[in-house]
C-alpha cells in the first residue's frame, strides 16, 4: 500500500497536478527559458534537484525544529532561506561544472530562488502532512513535472520558428495560448487516472 501511495504521489506531482500547468506556479521560468530545449533541460534538472533537496531539508526543519519548539509561524521565512541557500549551492555547482549551461541559463538560474513552485512545494508538503519519504517523492515528482512542462514547451516553441504564426500572436501571445492548451491536456490526464 505504501509503494502504491508513493507512485500516486509521483505521478500526481509530475502529471495530473503539475505545478506549472495545474497550479500555474513557476510561470516566469516556464515562459522565459522554454525557447530552447537545451536550456529547458538544464533548468529543469537544476530545479528538480533544488525541489527534491528543498522537500527533504524543509521537512526535517519543520518537523524536528519548528514544530517541537512551537515556531511554526516562522515556516515561510525558514523555507525561503532554505530554498535561497540551496539555489546558491546549485548555481555555484553549475558554474564550475558546466559554464556553457550557466551562461545559457543566465538570469533564470538565480530566479529559481524566487520560483514560487518551490515554495509552493514545501507548503503543499506540510499541508498534505506527508511523511519524510512521501515528501522526497513529492519533491522529485514536482521537479520532473516542471522539467516535463519546460521541455514540451521548448520543443513546441522551437518548431514555431518554422510556423506561419499571425503577426499579432507572435512572441508572448502564441506562447500563452500554447501554455493554456498544454494545461488543458494535462488536466485530461487527471480525468483518465481518476476514472481508471
Amino acid at each position: 500500500m505504501e509503494f502504491e501511495k508513493l507512485i500516486l504521489i509521483l505521478i500526481g506531482a509530475s502529471i495530473t497536478n503539475n505545478f506549472v500547468l495545474t497550479y500555474f506556479l513557476g510561470i516566469c521560468p516556464f515562459i522565459g527559458v522554454s525557447s530552447k530545449i537545451d536550456s529547458a533541460i538544464g533548468l529543469g534538472i537544476a530545479t528538480t534537484f533544488v525541489m527534491t533537496l528543498a522537500a527533504t531539508v524543509t521537512w526535517l526543519i519543520y518537523y524536528y525544529i519548528l514544530v517541537p519548539f512551537n515556531l511554526v509561524f516562522l515556516q515561510y521565512v525558514t523555507f525561503i532561506i532554505v530554498i535561497a541557500s540551496l539555489v546558491q549551492f546549485v548555481e555555484m555547482f553549475i558554474r564550475k561544472t558546466s559554464p556553457p549551461l550557466y551562461k545559457a541559463l543566465g538570469i533564470f538560474l538565480p530566479l529559481i530562488t524566487t520560483n514560487c513552485a518551490i515554495l509552493g512545494l514545501t507548503l503543499f508538503m506540510v499541508l498534505r502532512d506527508y511523511n519524510f519519504l512521501e515528501s522526497i517523492i513529492f519533491g522529485l515528482g514536482a521537479g520532473v513535472g516542471f522539467t516535463l512542462a519546460l521541455v514540451i514547451m521548448a520543443g513546441i516553441r522551437e518548431e514555431l520558428k518554422f510556423a506561419d504564426v499571425p503577426e499579432p500572436l507572435k512572441g508572448a501571445g502564441i506562447t500563452l495560448i500554447i501554455a493554456g492548451l498544454l494545461a488543458l491536456a494535462f488536466m485530461g490526464f487527471g480525468g483518465i487516472i481518476s476514472s481508471g
